[in-house]
């Protein structure tokens, strides 16, 4: 059996493109109508087209991002610093760090897998929230 994991395509997840849309519906008694409204559900809508023209493939060196069956970027995990979940419940967002650069995706995959798959190939790298510092000693 071979110590490198096989390649994992996340399956599109669509609660955050509808939350946005149900959001954005919540808005329309605002003074402003309709325009906030059209804003978020807009927005709503990019996300709902986008979760399903994204793929996120993870292989045994880098995160792959596909759109359509095209690679539209590739991530090599021996450049990432950091990542993190940011609200993985609603999903919200996932943020990585890279020698280069730093990127913030919307969770339009299934958080559950996508933490699995992150801790799988670069858990040591995960940054923690700000409640799980370690205590800070004082010198006397």
């Amino acid at each position: 059996m071979s110590s490198n994991p096989a390649n994992v395509t996340l399956k599109p997840d669509v609660r955050l493109p509808l939350l946005v849309v149900v959001l954005g519906a919540v808005l329309l008694p605002l003074p402003l109508h309709p325009w906030p409204t059209l804003v978020v559900v807009l927005f709503g809508v990019f996300l709902l087209i986008q979760s399903a023209s994204l793929r996120l493939e993870f292989e045994e060196r880098a995160l792959i991002v596909w759109q359509n069956g095209r690679e539209l970027r590739r991530f090599p995990y021996d450049q990432w610093l950091s990542w993190r979940l940011f609200a993985p419940w609603l999903p919200g967002l996932l943020y990585f760090r890279e020698t280069q650069s730093i990127h913030f995706l919307p969770i339009l995959f299934s958080p559950k897998e996508l933490r699995e798959q992150l801790e799988l190939r670069v858990g040591a790298l995960e940054q923690p929230c700000q409640q799980e510092q370690p205590e800070q000693t004082s010198n006397r």
